[in-house]
């Protein structure tokens, strides 16, 4: 029998809304206007909006149906068991503290366990998370192996801690300065690369050996999971479930925004064994967010949330989304396109400096391709490199290990014909890359640059 090799959405379209096709000239303007920041952009300015996949996907019918059944006392709300039960379904910990978003929970979560002198190690920190760790006095390390810094690697699991590293930190900075190893799953600042459930089994061992706890920082962890089943031998004929399982079982806690594999547009959760540590984090969360048993989210939210896990995790649903991102960079590629290899879960990664080798990394590289591909064709990625990470604590700045810009892609949103338009407008700019110049930074808050920074383009 014939095998078809289109890639088809597994859902129908339910509803729609409507998208501004402005002018390049209109969308120049609009870019000087934000001060050279997309993250200023108007949503309404924008084509193809790929700046983020948090918070930005479709739900299903049965989340909306599901949002309708919320209920919303203050405490004790059924909405919140439902929540939890599905969570403590995929993941066991033992108590699951609601947050709204998951920089909620990982600044929660830090500000109990973190501090002047403590050192926590990941395979790569996303920019919330490195901020909430150093916002506290600590440090942030990162341990990822040395193909995750590759953009041309084809190591299956790009997202691996190095566990010779990762011994390495423990031992300079003393077992009792390390409160916590941390893992993302998938790793994002990498390139959307997963880790195996093997090395997972190693950094668990690495935590044993010290004595110390290991938390998941988990907002992809079924496209992690996906890629296990996948590329991982001896895991094709499990279920995403069962290694979703297997690899919360090798940690101590969790870390969630619900905005990713959570298909819902807001929420998240903190989730953990210790029962001293839930105590002071639920401490916290009533001071910060809400009751324990809703932390910051309308209880319709809780059930949206619920009804994503149960989505998020079926195979028909992983299977045409990691095979749809990979369309988009598959065709980036056969056009000459530089982009980190293998293709990541949740977005594609160009490597601008590769594709821009003559804008130095102190004057953006990613940033300029991702202002030019707004300009060009209404397209809004994300800079992953020195603009997002070259700043340390002190003030000093030095390049990122790369220089990305990452085309995230929202869940179940956006239609192949959409994405052959991406395709279109990344080579026709990849085309005229040497015409392209770097940026500098005219204003910058003193964390998180990136998202309300003020630049300029540097003249010829």
């Amino acid at each position: 029998m014939q095998r078809f090799t289109t890639i088809i959405e597994p859902f129908r379209i339910h509803a729609v809304e409507p998208i501004t096709m402005t002018t390049r000239e209109h969308r120049a303007e609009a870019i000087a206007t934000a001060g050279y920041n997309v993250f200023g952009l108007p949503a309404d300015d924008v084509i193809i909006d790929l700046l983020t996949d948090s918070g930005t996907g479709a739900m299903s019918r049965d989340q909306w149906a599901a949002i309708q059944h919320g209920d919303e006392s203050y405490a004790g709300s059924p909405s919140f068991t439902l929540f939890r039960n599905a969570i403590q379904n995929l993941f066991h910990f033992k108590h699951v503290i609601p947050t709204h978003q998951g920089r909620a929970a990982e600044k929660i979560l830090f500000a109990c366990v973190g501090g002047a002198g403590k050192v926590i190690p990941n395979n790569t920190h996303f920019d919330t998370t490195r901020a909430n760790v150093e916002y506290t006095g600590a440090t942030a390390v990162d341990v990822v192996i040395p193909e995750g810094r590759i953009p041309s690697s084809q190591h299956p699991f790009k997202g691996n801690v190095d566990l010779d590293a990762l011994r390495r930190v423990i031992v300079d900075a003393g077992p009792e300065n390390v409160p916590l190893v941390m893992v993302t799953v998938t790793n994002n600042s990498g390139g959307g690369q997963p880790v195996s459930l093997e090395n997972l089994r190693g950094v668990r061992a690495v935590c044993d050996e010290f004595g110390l706890p290991l938390f998941l920082d988990a907002c992809r962890f079924a496209e992690n999971a996906w890629f296990i089943h996948e590329r991982e031998p001896g895991q094709a004929g499990r279920s995403v479930r069962d290694i979703v399982r297997d690899m919360a079982a090798l940690a101590d806690g969790m870390t969630m925004s619900a905005k990713k594999d959570g298909l819902a547009n807001i929420g998240g959760w903190l989730a953990m064994h210790d029962d001293a540590l839930a105590a002071r984090c639920r401490n916290l969360l009533i001071l910060t967010e809400g009751f324990p048993t809703y932390g910051g989210l309308a209880g319709r939210d809780l059930e949206a949330i619920a009804q994503g896990l149960e989505e998020v995790v079926e195979p028909d649903y992983l299977r045409y989304r990691i095979r749809s991102t990979a369309y988009l960079g598959e065709a980036l590629l056969r056009a000459g396109v530089p982009v980190v290899q293998p293709i990541g879960g949740h977005a594609v990664y160009i490597d601008a400096r590769g594709l821009l080798p003559h804008i130095p990394p102190l004057q953006y590289p990613g940033h300029a391709l991702a202002v030019a591909l707004f300009v060009e064709g209404g397209i809004r990625g994300c800079e992953i490199g020195t603009l997002m990470f070259g700043r340390h604590p002190d003030g000093t700045e030095t390049p990122a290990a790369m220089d990305l810009v990452r085309l995230a892609i929202p869940r179940r949103t956006y239609t192949q014909s959409h994405m052959d338009y991406v395709i279109e407008v990344v080579t026709a700019v990849a085309a005229e890359s040497k015409s392209l110049r770097g940026y500098r930074i005219v204003e910058e808050p003193p964390q998180l640059r990136h998202f309300t920074a003020r630049l300029e383009p540097i003249a010829d």
